[in-house]
């Protein structure tokens, strides 16, 4: 299914985010922790997202094959 790769795909860039971010952080402790913050919550948001367009699109599928079968 397409949600299945695009929810896989959401996953990855938001993990990539938060990596990306928390690098930033070690290198420059005091740069811009807020903004930092800010960025790293962002991610776990749309990780969570994604999450959940992966849980709903399981049960969408395991429902229509009941239906089918």
């Amino acid at each position: 299914m397409q949600a299945h790769a695009i929810a896989a795909a959401g996953i990855a860039a938001a993990s990539a985010r938060f990596e990306a971010s928390a690098r930033r952080t070690a290198a420059e402790p005091l740069a811009d922790l807020a903004g930092e913050t800010v960025e790293r919550i962002g991610a776990r948001i749309a990780l969570e997202a994604n999450v959940s367009v992966l849980r709903t699109a399981d049960e969408m599928t395991g429902t229509l094959l009941d239906i089918l079968a």
